[in-house]
C-alpha cells in the first residue's frame, strides 16, 4: 500500500466498490503513475493516476478506448472507472509474444481502420501526452490537418520557432489542399501509435493503449509507426495486403510525420525544433 497514493487509493476504492489491499507500482509511464492493485474482493486491476491531472484528461482517454472497442479489431483495455485523478482498466498481463503478432497487429490495425468514423474529427476534444488535441469537425480532411492539428502548435511552440521558421510553415499551411488530396472517407485512428503504446496480452497477442483517437486519413497512424520505430515490415506489410495503401503514400509519411514532430517540439523543444522545419521545408 505504501506504493499507492492515500488520495488515489481512495478514489481507487471508490471507483471499484472494492478497498485497495495491495499495489504494485509499473514501468512504462512517464506522464503518469501505473500500478497493478490487487482488491480486497479478489480482483486484480489496473491503474492510472495523476494527481495533478488536466480536466477531463481520464474521462476522455476512456472514451478513446471504448471507441478503440467498438470496432472489435484489436484489443484493447475494458474500462472498470474513471475518476478526476484515476483511470482503471483490466489488469492485462503480458506472455511472449505470439509467432504471428505482428501480422494480428498488422490486419487488425486494418480492420480497425476500416471500422471509420463519422467524420474528421470527434464529437469532443481530448488530449496526445499533455497537450489539448482539437477536434473540431471539418468537411475535409486538409482542412482538419491543416487548422485542428497543424497550426494549433505551430501557434503554440512560440518562441522556439524563428520569423524565417515560420514562414516555412505558412507556406506549407497554404499547400496542404495539394498535399493531402482526397480521402473517400475518415477511418479509425488510435492518434498516438508508437511503439510504447502497442502492448501483449496474456495470450502473446497485441494490444493497442493510451489512444489519442479521432477520424481522419488512416497513414496518419502508419507515418507515426514509422517515425519512432519498434515495428517490423512484416505488419507494414501484413496491413497492406488486408488494405492495399493509397497512391502517392510515400510522398505523404514525413508530411503526416509532422504532428508528432510538433507534439514533441512543444513538450520537449530541443532538436525536434530542426527536425520539425526540415520536414516542413521538404514540401514547400
Amino acid at each position: 500500500m505504501a506504493l499507492l497514493d492515500s488520495v488515489v487509493a481512495e478514489e481507487v476504492t471508490a471507483l471499484a466498490g472494492a478497498r485497495v489491499v495491495r499495489a504494485e507500482r509499473l514501468h512504462g509511464g512517464d506522464i503518469n503513475d501505473a500500478h497493478a492493485v490487487a482488491l480486497a474482493d479478489g480482483r486484480e486491476v489496473f491503474v492510472k493516476s495523476n494527481k495533478r491531472a488536466l480536466r477531463m484528461m481520464f474521462q476522455r482517454e476512456a472514451e478513446g478506448l471504448a471507441w478503440l472497442a467498438d470496432a472489435r479489431a484489436l484489443r484493447v483495455p475494458k474500462v472498470i472507472g474513471v475518476g478526476e485523478r484515476v483511470l482503471l482498466l483490466e489488469l492485462i498481463r503480458s506472455a511472449v509474444r505470439r509467432d504471428d503478432f505482428d501480422v494480428c497487429l498488422g490486419r487488425g490495425l486494418a480492420a480497425l481502420h476500416r471500422a471509420g468514423a463519422d467524420g474528421y474529427g470527434l464529437p469532443v476534444d481530448n488530449y496526445i501526452g499533455t497537450l489539448p488535441q482539437s477536434n473540431r469537425s471539418r468537411v475535409r480532411w486538409a482542412e482538419f490537418y491543416r487548422d485542428e492539428r497543424l497550426a494549433p502548435l505551430i501557434a503554440r511552440a512560440g518562441t522556439q520557432l524563428s520569423s524565417q521558421d515560420r514562414r516555412v510553415f505558412d507556406r506549407l499551411l497554404q499547400r496542404m489542399e495539394s498535399l493531402v488530396g482526397d480521402l473517400d472517407r475518415a477511418s479509425r485512428l488510435h492518434g498516438d501509435l508508437w511503439g510504447g503504446n502497442v502492448h501483449t496480452d496474456e495470450r502473446g497477442a497485441p494490444v493497442l493503449i493510451d489512444p489519442a483517437a479521432y477520424g481522419g486519413d488512416r497513414e496518419i497512424d502508419l507515418a507515426m509507426m514509422r517515425l519512432f520505430g519498434g515495428f517490423s515490415e512484416r505488419v507494414f506489410a501484413a496491413y497492406d495486403e488486408a488494405a492495399p495503401p493509397r497512391s502517392g503514400w510515400r510522398d505523404r509519411v514525413k508530411l503526416y510525420q509532422l504532428y508528432p514532430l510538433l507534439v514533441h517540439v512543444n513538450l520537449f523543444g530541443g532538436g525536434y525544433v530542426a527536425s520539425a522545419v526540415e520536414v516542413a521545408k521538404g514540401y514547400v
